[in-house]
């Protein structure tokens, strides 16, 4: 996806709207949390336009399957065409401006169910795929589009007529959906098995970092809970992300302080604080070195743009 230089829009609020689904309230996710509707239902309410948002542990795949959509993932934009589907992890901020008339699906499925719901054997098929938002595009492979729209058809079936075996069969179809995307995606990037060990791994830690990113865990403490090296954790990262595992780890708390620096109408000080830094001056000093400017200055330039 291109860089957009006019970034994310900022709500009236200042606040990017946390949604279970969009324009609904969040709330508790249901560990057998699975969600399906077409794209036309949602966004023809909101003039095909669904605006700046996120969900927190929720991940969702928005297939377009016929026309298209502007779609923005956190300060990146880009033009997309059918067939194609958009993956979005759980609190990544995302908006979608659909072309009027566009068909597709949009499936929101619960974190826990879709990895800890997963068996040992079947978990790494797919779980590269949920590594960072992604584009798969279907543009070269018609007949493997068909056989994923025909499965988020069944997938909608099932979820509007409930049946006996109802949550086994939406399962079952939802990891046939996924690995068919995990093909694609894979095939595209040319990934060999010994790379989806390494996806799968760096996948693990990821899911730590979002988990505990605020804790400030030490790298050490992060290879021990993934029964690893601090080194090889360390050769992981730098193979997968081209940043050593500190790095890693201090991106995703300077994002996160980008986003509620920009759309939280908090004091810096108390912002720090919910980050886990035990010092506001602390947090100034890591926060200038990292951008270059302090908080202040960030949050008054990215709300005059």
């Amino acid at each position: 996806m291109e860089k957009d230089a006019e970034g994310l829009a900022q709500t009236p609020s200042g606040m990017v709207p946390l949604f279970a689904l969009y324009g609904e309230e969040a709330r508790l996710t249901d560990a057998e949390f699975i969600h399906i509707e077409d794209i036309e239902s949602r966004s023809r309410l909101y003039d095909w336009g669904i605006g700046s948002h996120t969900h927190r542990g929720l991940f969702q795949l928005v297939a377009v399957l016929d026309g298209g959509a502007r779609v923005q993932i956190d300060d990146r934009v880009a033009e997309v065409a059918a067939p194609c589907v958009i993956v979005v992890p759980p609190a990544v901020v995302h908006s979608f401006q659909f072309q009027p008339g566009s068909h597709g699906y949009v499936l929101t499925v619960a974190e826990v169910m879709l990895f800890d719901g997963a068996s040992a054997q079947s978990r790494p098929l797919f779980e590269a795929l949920f590594l960072r938002p992604c584009l798969i595009d279907f543009t070269d492979a018609p007949a493997a589009a068909g056989r994923v729209a025909a499965l988020l058809d069944q997938l909608m079936t099932e979820f509007r007529w409930p049946q006996l075996g109802r949550s086994a069969m939406c399962e079952w179809l939802l990891r046939g959906v996924l690995l068919l995307l995990e093909r694609q995606r894979a095939a595209a990037a040319g990934a060999d098995p010994a790379e989806r060990v390494r996806t799968a791994l760096f996948a693990r830690f990821r899911a730590l970092v979002e988990d505990h990113f605020t804790e400030h865990w030490t790298i050490p403490r992060y290879a021990d809970a993934l029964g690893i090296t601090e080194s090889r954790l360390n050769r992981l990262c730098r193979h997968l992300a081209g940043r050593s595992a500190f790095e890693v780890v201090q991106d995703r708390l300077l994002l996160e302080a980008k986003r509620r620096l920009v759309y939280i109408a908090a004091p810096v000080a108390m912002i720090a604080y919910e980050l886990g830094f035990q010092d506001p001056g602390y947090f100034n000093r890591v926060f200038k070195k990292l951008t270059g400017k302090t908080p202040a200055a960030f949050r008054r330039e990215a709300r005059a743009g």
